[in-house]
């Protein structure tokens, strides 16, 4: 198999004004045509997981409190992975073209983590319209929006 090499376009900014993507100078042209859309999927990089034991745990212990006792990583949303990549659907606030700087309303990454790609959500290609999710998380809320006022704390075994 081939081993492939990923550059970062540019990185995650959290500050007293809200949640940023910073887009390095040299990708700035490629936003080009994005506004209009009010989503977009982010790429990015689980860089303070980026280590030799994280990489090779294939599974784990229940990690969420109705989960089965012991769940492979692909079947979790856990930073823990071969590839510690990460798929991110986020709403655009607003995007300054001129500065290569996308605000977003909310990512679960940390300050300074890496951006692979930028991709725009299109509902033709990235909705599931009648998803099926295994019982003991068929409680979680539907959508992006409603998951912001969702006590996520209750369902998770580590904080």
């Amino acid at each position: 198999m081939k081993n492939f090499q990923v550059s970062p376009i540019g990185k995650i900014n959290i500050n007293e004004d809200g949640m940023f993507i910073e887009i390095k100078s040299n990708y700035i042209p490629a936003l080009q045509a994005l506004d209009g859309f009010s989503h977009i999927n982010i790429i990015w990089w689980f860089s303070n997981f980026d280590n030799k034991e994280a990489r090779n745990t294939l599974e784990i212990p229940q990690p969420y409190k109705k989960a089965p006792d012991i769940m492979g990583i692909f079947a979790t949303r856990s930073p823990v992975r071969p590839n510690p990549i990460a798929l991110t659907a986020v709403q655009v606030i607003n995007i300054d073209y001129e500065k290569g700087i996308i605000q977003i309303s909310y990512i679960d990454a940390n300050d300074g983590t890496p951006i692979l790609d930028i991709k725009p959500y299109t509902p033709s290609l990235d909705r599931v319209e009648t998803p099926r999710v295994p019982q003991w998380c068929s409680h979680w809320p539907k959508s992006l929006e409603k998951s912001g006022s969702f006590n996520w704390e209750k369902e998770f075994n580590f904080v």
